[in-house]
């Protein structure tokens, strides 16, 4: 309350804490209109540079009418800081998940991406990082060493497993070719994803930015598929369908699927160990420290291996 009456708003005492573990995000009554949206960053994650280049790009997309929800401006700025912690007011966008399964929603969901990718590839981020298989892999797998995060009895099968799975993405980048990197939104999960039926921009809009880094497109696609191979190569026809009204999409990003996919699931591990010591991370993860965790990681990776030596989706005829 003190730190968004330190910007000259007036909240009205009502408080409602929003899934976040990353940072902390409430949504606040205000006397006077709608309930607004604040976030408090974690410290030490972001610079504040880092964190103004990605308002100034969710603001960018706003200001070419896409529908995201960017940082309000207040008092000539959309980071403040309030004793320790920096900050961010948004306005409040509800709505559902979107129906994957129908068709017409994955095109649509294909052409908001593609608008937001053609804003992306204009200018790169300078101080944001980007989406490496040294950034998600190979920092991933050496921060978990280091701090002894696996049980001893799984160490060996563990690392093995993980070092022949960051070969397999490093072929699958081979494979690919040099591709294109943009500012993507990032973090494209089904959770940062709203559907709205109503109001001036009916349909998809993407909300929190804050894993907005550089890297390949298909980075945001693939998080869109789901089930089967054959249910995501109908669902990625769909996407891709939509995604090029807008945007070109490289065919040769296709090879990066399974080794994107295998670099989130290291780097998700990593992250939680990362924040071990919050004390909502025990609460809210507590299987992460059990010896059955480990067991279905190394299982997991082996079958990521498998399928980063098939053949990748296709965008047409085989």
């Amino acid at each position: 309350m003190d730190a968004l009456e330190s910007q000259g708003l007036s909240p009205d005492g009502r408080q409602l804490a929003l899934n976040s573990y990353e940072n902390r995000v409430y949504q606040v009554g205000m006397e006077e209109g709608p309930p607004l949206v604040a976030k408090f960053y974690r410290p030490g994650r972001w610079t504040d540079t880092q964190i103004l280049e990605e308002h100034a790009f969710v603001a960018e997309l706003a200001e070419r009418e896409i529908p995201v929800v960017p940082a309000l401006k207040l008092n000539g700025a959309t980071l403040h800081q309030f004793g320790a912690f920096r900050f961010a007011l948004f306005p409040r966008r509800g709505g559902r998940a979107p129906e994957l399964g129908d068709p017409a929603t994955l095109e649509w969901l294909g052409r908001f991406m593609g608008r937001i990718h053609a804003v992306g590839a204009i200018t790169p981020y300078r101080k944001r990082p980007a989406l490496t298989l040294e950034t998600f892999g190979i920092e991933s797998r050496d921060w978990l060493l280091a701090h002894d995060f696996i049980p001893a009895e799984l160490l060996d099968a563990w690392h093995s497993t993980v070092d022949q799975a960051l070969g397999r993405v490093e072929h699958c980048y081979e494979r690919a070719g040099p591709v294109a990197s943009l500012r993507l939104h990032g973090d494209c999960h089904m959770g940062n994803v709203l559907w709205t039926d109503s109001g001036d921009m009916p349909g998809p809009h993407f909300v929190d930015f804050d894993d907005s880094r550089m890297g390949p497109a298909i980075q945001d696609l693939w998080m869109l598929l789901s089930g089967e191979r054959d249910e995501m190569q109908r669902q990625l026809l769909d996407v891709v369908s939509g995604y090029e009204d807008f945007m070109e999409f490289d065919p040769r990003e296709l090879h990066l699927i399974e080794a994107l996919r295998t670099l989130r699931l290291l780097h998700f591990s990593a992250w939680l160990a990362r924040r071990w010591d919050d004390p909502a991370f025990p609460a809210a993860f507590p299987w992460f420290s059990g010896h059955r965790y480990w067991q279905d990681r190394i299982l997991e990776l082996r079958e990521q291996i498998a399928l980063m030596d098939e053949p990748p989706l296709r965008l047409g005829p085989a």
